[in-house]
């Protein structure tokens, strides 16, 4: 993967955009900005499709917001206060909102971080709600020789001082579960059963899981009846193509209509955003079939 397209530093120059958590002002004029007129393509409405900011950092949000109406997407994940006008201009949703976390490896399983953390959430989730938005990303971290238990119990104490007010507010946070074998190495919410104990010992409706597909084929498989087991603590999905992140088409091990299929047999009402890397020419082209491909 090209240094400049890992999400690692796409994600730190999106920040670098976004970090302007006070940007509190108009926030209640972006509703009243006329959606685009651009009529989707005629989708079946079993999935709620999206599609990831950074993985199309080669267009500007604007373009990348009338392409994605063409082909029927609802919303662009991983977008923070900044471009949240330019969502709301085109009639799409900010469908995890990003803005608050320090980076990847600096999570809430390391109380040292505990602080900054806490006021950057505090800070974001009125922000995200009064923009009419749910979702906020949060991350683990990396572990850093601690054992699990040290991991949750340090998660537990810094988000639980969050949940009052993303209760209020009616925001989830949602942990994404990374790879720690190929992409993330040495990040502790790598597996499913990680971040469910996590979800269990939270107790809270508005702490909820990001199941990368992707990412959870690689650190553990096993992923339609791992999605059926635990469905209820999963608010949003990612997928990319394995091995490589790129296209999800025959040229990988998954086959996703079966997954997505799994996935509208839970009940699930959240979204589904596509976050492969385009490794074909017309990355658009790439993007338009993996929305079909998951159109079941």
């Amino acid at each position: 993967m090209s240094s400049t397209l890992n999400r690692r530093n796409a994600l730190k120059n999106i920040l670098a955009g976004t970090a302007a958590i006070g940007v509190s002002a108009n926030l209640s004029a972006l509703a009243m900005d006329s959606p685009s007129s651009e009529q989707p393509l005629k989708l079946k409405g079993n999935i709620n499709h999206s599609v990831c900011r950074w993985c199309f950092s080669g267009l500007d949000v604007e373009t990348l917001c009338v392409e994605a109406k063409k082909i029927g997407i609802k919303g662009i994940d991983l977008v923070g206060p900044k471009d949240w006008p330019i969502l709301k201009k085109h009639g799409l949703e900010s469908t995890m909102c990003n803005g608050a976390e320090i980076n990847l490896v600096d999570g809430f399983n390391d109380e040292k971080f505990h602080e900054k953390l806490i006021k950057n959430y505090s800070e974001m989730i009125p922000l995200v709600a009064a923009a009419g938005y749910k979702n906020l990303i949060c991350f683990s971290g990396n572990r850093r020789g601690k054992d699990n238990e040290t991991g949750w119990n340090n998660c537990v104490k810094g988000l639980k001082q969050l949940m009052p007010l993303a209760e209020k507010h009616k925001v989830t946070l949602v942990m994404e579960l990374l790879n720690s074998k190929i992409n993330h190495k040495d990040y502790q919410c790598d597996t499913s059963a990680w971040g469910v104990e996590l979800c269990k010992r939270l107790g809270s409706e508005n702490f909820k899981l990001l199941y990368d597909i992707y990412h959870m084929q690689i650190d553990e498989g096993d992923v339609i009846r791992t999605i059926k087991d635990n469905h209820q603590y999963i608010a949003h999905y990612h997928t990319a193509g394995v091995p490589g992140r790129n296209e999800i088409d025959d040229t990988q091990e998954l086959y996703y209509p079966a997954i997505m299929k799994a996935i509208v047999e839970t009940g699930f009402k959240g979204f589904v955003a596509q976050e492969f890397i385009p490794k074909n020419e017309d990355k658009l082209a790439s993007l338009k079939k993996a929305i079909s491909i998951c159109d079941i």
